[in-house]
């Protein structure tokens, strides 16, 4: 696709369908002269070059990476109409748009009914999930891994819930174990499985929790903000396929969540949730004398927490959509890439006299530490913090890293040959979600080990 090409359309297509209406006076107010917005322009692009270069692989750091070109022209033309999702006379076209990307995703995780809308993050997307929750189990708290995202106990605060972590076990998966300990107490009314963690992206055994929750009464929420898209790879053939057993439970449980801002090529902010049941609709059962009165059809603000929300995420979504679906022929061919290139990665750590492979990666988010010498917890911290800035600043050849902090007992369970003289550590952490990264692993691995032997 050529962006730029496409850019303009998008807005040559607005401003044709603008014409349309009769002609007015623009405001005196909002005239900007085209020298002035040049100047201030140029001051703003150059503060942009100030961003490190998530587009590139060589930036294998965090959970970034730009939105498909498609989404982008969808976004653009969508917002410079501006529609909000709320109501249907906000954003009717948007709202339709919406509805169908939900059933889409819901169609992904195999749901037989659902209720759902997108929200503005995974943040949010939680949330909801966790206030239905409440309505459903007044008095009874939320259980996650103690590896789960820190939205959880975050968002049981918000909604004054009380929250358990549940211990980890030697992969980074909720130990059922435990867990099964937990919920007999009765104390419990949902229990949250994360499908991809965003430390290891570790993969909850959702199949087993649902099993140990059901004994019990209680309720299963998925957070699969991160890895919720890899189920299109659940069963596949080949290095990239993922076991299907937890991915194919996500159907049965009582809600889950998914951010299509990160492996769905979509612009922040765009997270989803979807309930199974979708008659937890009665817990956003509200009136608005002066918002719904266009149609007598489901308004999205009437089963969502948040209000205003923007119709260009959805029209981002839908046109993506269209042209890479949700299946493991469209999108899923996209997140092959990325696993197949941990995966190789993993193997080369694993052959390292440099790098030490932390814990095989399940997803696309490799863990991998510096050999020092002493092979002691102080050494590795440090070792790792310094690879971390050599890198980003380099200014001939850059890398960009993560670091991810695990704490003693966790190291141990892995590489009980690691002297544990501090309480806890920080190693490397690389999320390869570009699918670029496949083709760049050997020159990635390479530049790292360089980093690990010229440390100072």
């Amino acid at each position: 696709m050529d962006r730029q090409d496409w850019l303009r359309r998008a807005a040559e297509a607005v401003a044709d369908w603008e014409a349309t209406f009769p002609a007015f006076t623009r405001h005196p107010s909002l005239e900007i002269s085209d020298e002035r917005f040049a100047a201030v322009f140029d001051v703003f692009t150059r503060r942009l070059r100030g961003n490190y270069p998530y587009f590139h692989p060589s930036y294998a750091g965090q959970m970034l990476k730009p939105p498909h070109p498609a989404a982008v022209a969808g976004y653009l033309a969508a917002m410079l109409i501006n529609p909000n999702n709320h109501a249907l006379d906000g954003g009717p076209v948007t709202s339709a748009m919406e509805k169908e990307v939900v059933a889409q995703l819901a169609a992904m995780f195999g749901l037989p009914t659902h209720l759902g809308h997108l929200t503005s993050s995974g943040t949010i997307a939680n949330l909801e999930a966790l206030y239905v929750a409440r309505e459903l189990h007044p008095g009874r708290g939320i259980a996650s891994s103690a590896e789960a995202h820190y939205t959880h106990a975050r968002m049981c605060a918000v909604l004054g819930l009380p929250h358990t972590a549940v211990e980890a076990d030697d992969a980074g998966r909720i130990d059922l174990g435990a867990l099964e300990q937990l919920l007999a107490s009765g104390s419990i009314g949902t229990v949250v499985a994360t499908a991809g963690t965003t430390g290891l992206g570790a993969i909850d055994p959702v199949h087993e929790v649902l099993a140990v929750a059901r004994r019990h009464g209680v309720r299963v929420h998925v957070d699969a903000a991160y890895g919720g898209f890899f189920t299109l790879l659940a069963g596949e053939p080949g290095p990239a396929g993922l076991d299907p057993p937890p991915w194919r439970a996500i159907a049965e449980c009582d809600s889950v969540v998914v951010d299509p801002h990160k492996h769905g090529l979509q612009p922040y902010g765009c997270g989803a949730v979807l309930f199974r049941d979708p008659t937890v609709g009665r817990f956003y059962s509200h009136d608005s004398p002066y918002t719904y009165f266009t149609s007598d059809e489901l308004h999205l603000g009437e089963i969502s927490l948040e209000c205003s929300r923007a119709g260009a995420a959805a029209a981002a979504l839908w046109l993506t959509f269209q042209l890479l679906p949700p299946r493991p022929d469209g999108l899923g061919q996209v997140l092959a890439a990325g696993r197949r290139a941990a995966l190789d990665w993993s193997e080369l750590l694993c052959g390292s006299h440099r790098l030490r492979l932390y814990q095989r990666p399940e997803l696309d988010i490799v863990s991998y530490f510096p050999v020092t010498t002493p092979a002691g917890l102080a050494a590795i911290d440090q070792a790792s913090a310094r690879m971390l800035a050599d890198g980003m600043n380099d200014p001939d050849r850059p890398v960009f890293l993560s670091t991810l902090t695990v704490d003693a007992g966790a190291f141990a369970r892995r590489h009980p040959d690691v002297t544990a003289d501090a309480g806890r550590a920080r190693i490397l952490r690389s999320v390869l979600m570009k699918p670029e990264s496949e083709d760049y692993t050997a020159q990635l691995h390479a530049r790292i080990e360089d980093l690990a032997a010229h440390r100072s």
